[in-house]
C-alpha cells in the first residue's frame, strides 16, 4: 500500500471563505486568470530564522474512521508521528542514517546481531524515562499479529524475538534470524516510532512518545492539537503548537491556504498549475522537494495479459519516460525509467532498456497480444495520476498499444482499484532504504507487493545482499536486483517527481526529509 491513508469519512475546515483566491476548476485545468504570468516555481522553501512561538495550521488529506496515534498500525495518523514519537535510528538530511533515540549501534562480524547504544536522559510525554525496554517492546508491539504492522513483514522474517534482550537500561541487543547488513536502515520507517513499554492498548489514543510536541487532542479523521514538550531532550521546538484539519479535496485544501486559513498542505503534491497559483500569490509560497514521490503503473502479474513477461516488457519499452515527464509534471521530476531506486539513492545504477515501440511490437507479437488494448485505472486521489496516465497513453500508442484510461472514484480508490485491478496509478514516498523498498514492494509474499510479482530467484538475491558485509559488493548485489525489477518485474515506474508542498510565506524551516519534515525546526516568521 502506498504511503497514503485510504479516505474515509470526511470533516472540512470550517471558515469563512470572504476574500479567498478561489481555485475553480477551470482554472486550474486552463491555467488562466493570472496562472500564465506567475514566476517560475521556486526550487526550495523559504529561508530564514522562524520566531518562537505560534501555531502552525496544518491541512491534511481525509483518513480513515479507523485512523490511529499508534505508529506501527496500517492506519496510523501519519501527520502526527514525527511530532508526537522518536525512532531509535532515522534519515538524516543528508539521506544517510543518524542517531535518534540510538547513539551508535554496532554488528556483530556476521552482522547477525546488532547492539543498539541508547541515548540517555529522555523521557516520554508522561515523565517516564525512557529505556531499552521500552525499544524492545516496540520491535515486539511491531511483530505482534495483532498489531497488524505493515513494517512485520519487513521484520518478522529477521529478529529473533526469543533471543532479543536488554543487558540494561541503556543496551538493546536485536538477534537476526540471518545476516543483515542492512538492518539499521529498516528501524528508520515511520512505523518504527518508538513506544512505552505497555502500551498496545492506549497508544492508539494518548500519543504518549518522546518526540517534540505531546497531544492535547486528536479525533480519527478529524482535528487534532499537539502543543511542544519543553522537557524534549533536543530541547524546546520552536513552535507552540501545531493544529491539524482534514479538508475533503486538493481545491478545499488549497482554497484554505491562498485565504490564509492553513500554512501547511501536507501529503498534497500539488499539480503544476495549481503549484503556480500558489506561489504566486501573496500569502502563499511553494516548497519543492526533489524526487520525493514515486510514481507507478502497476501491473498485476497474476491477471492475464501481464502474467506474460514479454507484455510486461513491451510495456515498459513502448514509452518514453522523458515524454511522462514533459506532459504529466511539465518537467518538474525525473524519468524512472522503471527503476524504483530513485537517482539520489547511493544505490542507484542508472543504466536501463531505452524507449523502443518496434521492440515492444515484436515482444507483443511473439506473446501473442498485437494490438494489445488494456485498461489503466486512476483518480484525482491525487493530480498527477490523470496526466500520468494520459501521457503513458500518448506515448504506448506508437507501439500499437491502446491505452483505455478509467477513472474511478477518489474515495474508494485505495479499497476498489488499488492491487485489484490489472494495471492502475499509484505513488509511494522515496526515502525508504534500499532492502526496505525491495523487501516492501517487489519481495514475493510481501502485503504491500502491489504488483502480486513472486521470483524466488530475485528473493535470494536480496537474500545475498542482505548477508554481504563488504559495502561496495553489497551495493553491487542491490544493482543487480534494480536489474531485475526492471527487466521482469510488474511495475512500470514513469518518474520520479518533485514533491510541490504548499506553504504559508510565513514558514521559515521547512526541511523534508525520510518521509516527515522537521518538526523540531520548523516555525513562523512574524508568529
Amino acid at each position: 500500500m502506498p504511503d497514503n491513508h485510504h479516505p474515509g469519512r470526511r470533516s472540512i475546515l470550517a471558515a469563512g471563505a470572504a476574500g479567498a483566491a478561489s481555485l475553480g476548476a477551470s482554472w486550474l485545468l486552463t491555467g488562466c486568470t493570472g496562472a500564465a504570468s506567475a514566476p517560475v516555481l521556486p526550487v526550495a522553501a523559504r529561508q530564514g530564522t522562524p520566531d518562537r512561538g505560534g501555531t502552525l495550521r496544518i491541512a491534511r488529506p481525509p483518513a480513515s474512521d479507523a485512523e490511529t496515534l499508534d505508529p506501527a498500525s496500517a492506519l496510523s495518523a501519519y501527520e502526527y508521528l514525527g511530532a508526537l514519537y522518536n525512532r531509535l535510528v532515522r534519515i538524516g538530511r543528508d539521506g544517510t542514517l543518524a542517531p535518534d533515540l540510538a547513539e551508535s549501534w554496532e554488528p556483530d562480524d556476521q552482522a547477525r546481531t546488532w547492539t543498539f547504544r541508547l541515548r540517555k536522559g529522555v523521557t516520554f510525554h508522561d515523565g517516564r524515562a525512557f529505556t531499552a525496554a521500552d525499544a524492545a517492546y516496540t520491535l515486539r508491539h511491531i511483530l505482534d499479529k495483532k498489531t497488524a504492522s505493515p513494517q512485520a513483514a519487513v521484520l518478522a522474517p529477521l529478529i529473533d524475538t526469543d533471543r532479543l534482550r536488554t543487558p540494561d537500561e541503556h543496551t538493546l541487543v536485536v538477534p537476526l534470524k540471518t545476516p543483515n547488513a542492512e538492518f539499521p536502515s529498516l528501524l528508520t520507517h515511520y512505523n518504527c516510532y518508538v513506544v512505552p513499554d505497555g502500551s498496545a492498548r492506549s497508544i492508539g489514543r494518548t500519543g504518549i512518545g518522546t518526540g517534540p510536541f505531546k497531544l492535547e487532542s486528536f479525533a480519527p479523521a478529524g482535528p487534532g492539537r499537539v502543543t511542544a514538550y519543553t522537557d524534549h531532550w533536543q530541547g524546546r521546538p520552536v513552535l507552540d503548537a501545531i493544529t491539524f484539519y482534514t479538508v475533503a479535496d486538493m481545491s478545499a485544501r488549497s482554497n484554505a491556504l491562498l485565504a490564509g486559513q492553513v500554512d501547511l498542505l501536507s501529503q498534497t503534491n500539488l499539480d503544476f498549475a495549481t503549484a503556480r497559483v500558489i506561489a504566486a500569490s501573496d500569502r502563499a509560497t511553494i516548497a519543492r522537494v526533489e524526487n520525493a514521490q514515486w510514481y507507478v503503473l502497476p501491473m498485476l502479474t497474476t491477471e492475464k495479459p501481464f502474467t506474460d513477461v514479454r507484455v510486461r516488457q513491451a510495456m515498459k519499452l513502448a514509452y518514453d519516460p522523458e515524454h511522462v515527464v514533459k506532459v504529466a509534471l511539465q518537467g518538474a521530476g525525473t524519468a524512472g525509467w522503471d527503476n524504483p531506486v530513485p537517482p539520489s539513492d547511493p544505490a542507484h545504477i542508472p543504466a536501463h532498456p531505452e524507449h523502443d515501440p518496434e521492440k515492444a511490437r515484436h515482444l507483443l507479437k511473439q506473446a501473442g497480444h498485437e494490438g494489445l488494448a488494456v485498461d489503466l485505472y486512476t483518480s484525482s486521489y491525487d493530480p498527477v495520476f490523470t496526466p500520468m496516465a494520459l501521457a503513458y497513453q500518448d506515448s504506448a500508442r506508437r507501439a500499437g498499444i491502446r491505452v483505455r484510461v478509467r477513472t474511478a472514484a477518489a474515495d474508494s480508490y485505495y479499497t476498489q482499484i488499488w492491487m485489484k485491478k490489472p494495471l492502475m496509478a499509484t505513488y509511494w514516498y522515496t526515502g525508504r532504504p534500499v532492502d526496505q523498498l525491495f523487501t516492501q514492494v517487489f519481495r514475493g509474499g510481501s502485503s504491500y507487493n502491489e504488483t502480486a510479482w513472486s521470483d524466488k530467484d530475485f528473493d535470494a538475491l536480496l537474500d545475498r545482499a542482505r548477508r554481504e558485509t563488504d559495502d561496495r559488493r553489497r551495493r553491487e548485489l542491490y544493482g543487480e536486483a534494480q536489474t531485475f525489477v526492471i527487466d521482469k518485474g510488474g511495475a512500470i515506474t514513469p518518474m520520479f517527481a518533485d514533491r510541490l508542498v504548499g506553504i504559508s510565506r510565513k514558514v521559515r524551516g521547512y526541511a523534508e526529509h525520510g518521509f516527515e519534515f522537521d518538526y523540531l525546526g520548523i516555525g513562523l516568521k512574524g508568529a
